[in-house]
């Protein structure tokens, strides 16, 4: 093994792309394909190199990091330009080097000097991620459906308020979903947007999928014609006894309007021969176990967190957003690799670290430096996981994770920053 020093981090240039997918195939236990020249080329047309990074033990790719441009929603509909990282990975050979901090720390400065309020990932592992500032903003929840036992009527035939449901085809959702999800994406804090080539992965479309089992798609249009949901779903085929126990995987839904959720969950329960259905990943405070007569047909069967927020710029993320109440809060700050007051830090942190003033309300907030006493203190991945509105302070503070200078400081928090209906992110990237 060569020594750390080594081991050179940068940015991978196009003929490095074949070396860098065998090594995050490699990181994720995947088994490596071999791929033509257009094959690489065609998979590998959305990783741009200047925001691609490898570490280099040689000439062989031994962990890797990429990141892309992001929309993040956040609450009040507004959207703030995001740092999404993804593909993270670092050869079993290779762990516990600083690899993973070196390259963190290379993207998050670049994003910082691009003018990113956040960064933004999808945590595999709970341990890893807190130590660079991100904190968990977002969670979701699975259930899988009972079907029998919903109480719906097996007779079923379509919504009662005048909408339908038609089957169409990936090249239907390709036209009809990008506008579909804008729409979702812009009232739904936590959501994140969606670009051509994630229609394109998620329909089949050839040339940027190794393979493909063609689902089924499912469109709910209103009575004035409008398309108002989307889902994805596959069967299985399991036969007992002469009887079916098939299983409809949701492999996504999205919806604009409770009657379209609604209409769509009712679909997915009427198909002949079903009978369970896997929801896949929705929003913790999902309208769901109740859209049926029984709601305990729906059991929860995973609960997670799930979009994770590193806080780059405190001053625009607090002022990008709207706030259920009026008042003013002191926030402390700190910013580093490790704990909150913790010495010795890698450098490449501290991007958030400060006293700010935060005055709120309904129609927006002001958020500046100060030198006044700090009434909440706390670490940045903390201040993450209160800013989309899921956490509360108080929670926080009974835990000892937020420190309480003022009494009654926490109250406030959760009175300015929480939200009625839970952010949610619908998206894994």
């Amino acid at each position: 093994m060569s020594p750390t020093q080594d081991i050179v981090v940068r940015a991978i240039t196009e003929d490095d792309k074949a070396d860098w997918i065998r090594a995050l195939n490699t990181g994720f236990l995947r088994p490596s394909e071999t791929w033509s020249e257009q094959e690489l080329k065609d998979r590998t047309a959305h990783i741009v190199p200047a925001r691609t990074l490898g570490a280099f033990d040689g000439d062989r790719c031994v962990a890797t990091f990429r990141s892309f441009p992001q929309r993040l929603t956040v609450v009040g509909g507004g959207a703030v330009p995001a740092d999404a990282i993804s593909n993270v990975t670092v050869s079993p050979t290779h762990r516990r080097r600083g690899l993973l901090t070196r390259m963190m720390a290379e993207d998050l400065t670049a994003a910082r000097d691009r003018g990113d309020v956040v960064a933004t990932l999808i945590a595999a592992e709970y341990p890893i991620y807190g130590r660079y500032g991100f904190g968990p903003a977002t969670r979701t929840t699975e259930w899988t459906i009972d079907v029998p036992r919903t109480g719906l009527d097996p007779r079923w035939s379509g919504p009662a308020d005048g909408g339908r449901i038609d089957l169409v085809d990936g090249a239907d959702v390709r036209k009809l979903g990008p506008e579909l999800h804008e729409r979702l994406r812009r009232a739904q804090p936590g959501a994140v947007d969606r670009d051509e080539r994630w229609w394109r992965l998620n329909t089949g479309e050839r040339g940027i999928v190794s393979s493909w089992t063609e689902p089924f798609y499912a469109v709910y249009r209103s009575a004035a014609g409008e398309v108002q949901g989307l889902a994805s779903y596959e069967s299985d085929d399991h036969w007992h006894d002469k009887q079916p126990h098939n299983t409809a995987d949701v492999n996504w839904l999205i919806a604009t309007t409770p009657a379209a959720e609604r209409a769509l969950w009712h679909f997915l329960c009427s198909i002949d021969w079903i009978t369970k259905v896997k929801t896949g990943w929705r929003a913790p405070d999902d309208l769901l176990p109740d859209f049926f007569p029984d709601p305990r047909a729906a059991r929860v069967t995973a609960q997670a967190d799930w979009l994770w927020v590193r806080i780059l710029d405190v001053v625009r993320a607090l002022e990008a957003r709207t706030y259920a109440g009026t008042g003013t809060l002191v926030l402390e700050v700190f910013d580093g690799w490790g704990s909150p007051r913790s010495s010795g830090v890698e450098s490449g942190g501290r991007f958030a670290a400060g006293r700010y003033r935060l005055d709120a309300g309904p129609d927006g907030a002001s958020c500046v430096p100060t030198s006044e006493d700090g009434d909440l203190v706390l670490d940045v991945a903390d201040l993450a996981a209160l800013w989309l509105g899921d956490e509360s302070a108080v929670r926080l503070a009974a835990l000892g994770r937020v420190g309480e200078q003022r009494k009654g400081a926490a109250a406030v928090a959760d009175a300015l920053l929480r939200t009625s209906r839970r952010p949610w992110c619908p998206d894994l990237f």
